[in-house]
């Protein structure tokens, strides 16, 4: 009995390990998509301005539409 409760403890050991190595790769991929160079709050940026942009396309096609209505 007491060789089963050591074995157990390498398995827990080794479980520790793989998850502290997989927890380490998250917080990598992570830290590089945050980036500010090319990671997400970049794109979250090229987005905003991408919708901005075509907002005030379509507004200034619902003006056109609303000026000829008027005519």
């Amino acid at each position: 009995m007491i060789q089963k409760k050591q074995n157990q403890k390498g398995i827990t050991l080794i479980a520790l390990v793989v998850t502290i190595i997989v927890l380490l790769i998250l917080a990598g991929i992570s830290i590089s998509a945050i980036n500010p160079n090319n990671g997400i709050i970049e794109k979250a940026a090229n987005a905003r301005d991408d919708w901005n942009g075509a907002n005030e396309k379509e507004q200034n096609k619902v003006n056109e539409v609303i000026e000829m209505n008027k005519k």
